[in-house]
């Protein structure tokens, strides 16, 4: 459910301090005055007239995420639902081999999926990371921090199982280069107050705005493989610290063929959805950070799939919608360039709906990108004024990659594109790509080209591998197979930009300064 919305003026939020010594607002809800206090993972929550414990009301154990924002645009999506927080204590999957989960991707029947995982007895709200959805009422509001009395809210809008219980707004008429508060509120069907949390996000400047930015690129998250126990990935900690005005995740945000469980339904699916951004630090970052989310196969179906596979009881155009439409802020079509100032644009790539199939004969008319979004692209590029051009592609285009790979523009099998790209965006001066997918950090210089291409490396500590550290190949400017991530920070009055790998704790690896000296 996406709505466009205008802005109108409300009453300002006041200031109070709440028993936790923590300044916070005071908003006066529909129903009732709500005083609005700091919950521990979830952050500023009202609840009105109802106890922290109540399980009649709508909460937002997912908080919000953000993504496309440009000078004047975002979109904002929320989930209400059944707790506060995910089930800390639930039962654990029954165990599936991959042998057996590879039998079981060839079967469409759901009893069997969800019985061979699921304890007999138990339903998917019982099981360890639950975080299941509840219908109810939820509103946005939303003002520049510095201007609290320039206030907007949208209508109440009604959340259904048919949408998995979330909601989603495209804002308009905001204020560049401007950090925003956001306020979400719940309410049960019958009207009664539920919850609300307060969260953040940052417009992109104007094209002549000539100020310093600081950025981050990570890729290849899960559940199975946090390093941070219950409290999700050791990055996002990490990449708070830094303070960006926006974050890319390349892709594979989660994965569904991967164990406990294996996501073969399209409830299985969603099930991993509310586990991985109910984790505390995670659903915390997403809820303060301007951010845009590429998806890559494992979060759209499986390994490397392409459109008409199926996986399970889910076929590829269903996990394309699940993705598109319903688990994160949606546009169309799911590519987009945004300026960032006077020296930097972004480009976001979309890598799996328009993409031929792995083992179609390579040539001319096989793309990853599709000819409407390829044309786009170059053509952009081309005509952009900024000085860093920035493209992030969930997949890699320099490389290297492993032999066995067969599903980017580093392979073989689309080698015709991957060099038409490579060609044409280095005659391109400032373009620089970024790219997710790939369980090792590097840093590499095609050597036919000179394009540069930047490998961010897993979000997790437990994450890495698939390279064999050392095996530094001609292209090779930085190698180490570790987990972490891709800071960026352009300082405006030198138009310098450095970017740096660092560990999952914040320790930077390498340093690349652009322009070259």
């Amino acid at each position: 459910m996406l709505c466009t919305i205008s802005r109108h003026l409300c009453t300002p939020f006041r200031l109070a301090r709440c028993g936790a010594c923590c300044v916070v607002p005071l908003v006066l809800l529909a129903a009732a005055g709500s005083l609005a206090a700091y919950v521990p993972g979830i952050g500023f929550a009202a609840y009105g007239s109802v106890s922290l414990d109540a399980e009649d009301v709508p909460y937002l154990g997912n908080a919000t995420r953000n993504s496309w924002a440009d000078q004047h645009s975002i979109v904002i999506w929320t989930r209400t639902t059944a707790r506060p927080q995910m089930q800390v204590d639930g039962k654990p999957f029954l165990r599936v081999t991959d042998q057996r989960a590879r039998e079981l991707a060839r079967i469409s029947d759901v009893s069997i999926l969800h019985g061979e995982q699921i304890p007999e007895g138990l339903q998917l709200a019982d099981m360890l990371g639950s975080c299941p959805g509840r219908a109810g009422k939820v509103r946005l509001t939303w003002f520049p921090v510095e201007t609290p009395n320039r206030r907007s809210r949208t209508a109440w809008v009604t959340t259904t199982a048919e949408k998995d219980f979330t909601a989603q707004w495209r804002l308009t008429e905001l204020l560049p280069g401007t950090v925003y508060r956001t306020f979400v509120e719940t309410r049960t069907l019958d009207d009664r107050p539920g919850v609300s949390s307060e969260g953040s996000f940052r417009t992109a400047p104007l094209e002549e705005s000539a100020e310093s930015l600081n950025f981050c690129i990570t890729t290849c998250h899960d559940f199975i493989r946090r390093d941070n126990g219950m409290n999700g990935h050791r990055i996002y900690p990490s990449m708070t610290k830094l303070s960006p005005d926006f974050v890319v995740h390349a892709g594979d945000i989660e994965y569904y063929d991967k164990p406990d469980p294996w996501a073969l339904t399209r409830d299985l699916m969603r099930f991993k959805w509310g586990r991985i951004f109910s984790l505390p630090d995670n659903r915390r970052f997403y809820h303060n950070t301007t951010s845009y989310f590429i998806k890559d196969d494992h979060d759209t179906l499986s390994n490397d799939s392409w459109p008409g596979r199926t996986y399970g009881a889910v076929s590829f155009a269903e996990g394309v919608k699940l993705f598109n439409e319903e688990q994160f802020p949606s546009r169309n079509p799911r590519y987009a360039k945004i300026r960032w100032g006077r020296d930097v644009e972004l480009w976001i790539l979309e890598g799996r709906d328009y993409r031929s199939a792995n083992n179609m004969p390579d040539g001319p008319q096989k793309t990853i990108l599709g000819a409407e979004q390829k044309d786009w692209l170059l053509r952009s590029l081309g005509e952009s004024t900024a000085k860093f051009k920035l493209v992030c592609s969930p997949t890699p285009i320099v490389g290297p990659d492993r032999r066995n790979k067969s599903d980017n523009h580093a392979n073989e099998v689309f080698a015709w594109e991957g060099q038409q790209l490579r060609t044409a965006m280095s005659q391109i001066p400032g373009v620089i790509v970024f790219c997710g997918d790939r369980h090792w950090q590097y840093a590499s210089r095609d050597v036919e080209t000179g394009l540069w291409e930047f490998g961010c490396g897993p979000g997790s500590a437990k994450h890495q591998l698939g390279w064999k550290p050392g095996d530094e190949r001609p292209e090779h400017q930085f190698l180490r197979v570790k987990g972490g991530f891709l800071s960026g920070h352009l300082q405006a009055d030198e138009s310098r930009l450095t970017i740096h790998h660092r560990s999952v704790d914040g320790e930077i690896q390498s340093t690349f300064e652009f322009p070259e000296r």
